[in-house]
């Protein structure tokens, strides 16, 4: 009889095992991190170093995936499509939240179709000018593009950037009218400042730090709320008389809509950690950013408040929907 039971038990455990099967610790096999944006720009740079960390920490190879196009349209239209199972993940810049404002028929809804992780690190935007252009500061440039009205033309990195979003709030703020002249990127766009293409470039300032520091380019204002750790000379718009013009831009970590919970909050929680790390922060800032490494919550809670201000700057600018 003890025998029998025995081998009772026994045969019953494969069936036991096909209705409880183990599952698999997550990552089991290679992670895609989609970046919307051509090799070499800001976001790919942050991409590419939080990519090497968490490959890590992870135990499994991170892969960047650069899908650019139609302003981070198509890679950000393919990440939302992806599978929702942590295989699949985006790192994109604020156009996630302009671009609604933007464009009429985008292939993603920017709050639907993802789940946030983690604002990684955000830096502003600047304004720069030649330095043999006799603008020296945010209000001799005003006052030669009223004296001049139809003189001037700004370079930014391609429209339903943060970087023309400013220029567009500059032009409302000041009163002044100039043409805007978008490029493939925001190296571009400095580089044609340079070479005197456009008189006004509005930037992110990790593309034109460079030029800035050594004397090429001359930087009337940076856009965020103090003055940057690594320009501490340059003055920010509210000191330059802009109460509240502050205009950042930042780099987030997504995945798609419906992955499981418990994968979004281990890549928050490694995420976040990596950006703790000395070596990590130090290539951060040489990059031009300052850490945020915020949660899901304010990563979503901000992208929401971003989509509504980008859609009443449009409407006030009338800048024209693609």
């Amino acid at each position: 009889m003890r025998w029998r039971g025995i081998f009772t038990v026994l045969a019953a455990l494969p069936a036991l095992c096909l209705c409880a099967p183990a599952q698999a610790a997550y990552p089991e096999r290679a992670i895609t991190l989609i970046v919307p944006f051509a090799p070499g720009g800001p976001t790919d740079i942050i991409a590419r170093i939080l990519a090497g960390a968490l490959s890590a920490s992870l135990g499994q190879q991170v892969v960047v995936d650069n899908r650019g196009g139609a302003a981070g349209n198509i890679g950000m239209g393919q990440a939302a499509r992806a599978a929702p199972d942590g295989y699949t993940l985006l790192l994109t810049s604020t156009a996630i939240a302009v671009n609604p404002a933007l464009f009429r028929n985008l292939p993603y809804d920017p709050v639907k179709d993802f789940t946030a992780i983690s604002e990684l690190v955000a830096a502003p935007n600047v304004l720069v000018v030649r330095p043999d252009s006799g603008i020296e500061t945010i209000a001799d440039f005003v006052a030669r593009a009223k004296a001049q009205p139809d003189a001037f033309n700004y370079a930014s990195p391609g429209a339903g950037t943060k970087s023309h979003i400013t220029g567009e709030l500059l032009k409302l703020r000041a009163g002044i009218a100039m043409v805007h002249v978008p490029f493939r990127g925001a190296g571009p766009a400095a580089q044609a400042v340079l070479a005197k293409t456009t008189q006004v470039g509005s930037v992110a300032l990790a593309a034109a730090e460079g030029l800035i520091q050594s004397g090429q380019l001359r930087a009337l204002a940076v856009t965020s709320a103090a003055r940057w750790f690594s320009l501490p000379q340059v003055p920010t718009m509210i000191e330059s008389g802009y109460p509240d013009f502050v205009s950042d831009t930042f780099s987030a970590l997504f995945a798609p809509a419906g992955t499981p919970a418990e994968i979004v909050a281990l890549l928050t929680r490694e995420s976040r950690a990596i950006l703790q790390r000395p070596h990590v922060r130090e290539l951060v800032r040489r990059a031009g950013f300052e850490i945020v490494a915020g949660s899901p919550a304010e990563l979503a809670k901000r992208v929401e408040a971003e989509i509504a201000s980008v859609r009443e700057l449009v409407t006030r600018a009338g800048i024209k929907v693609q």
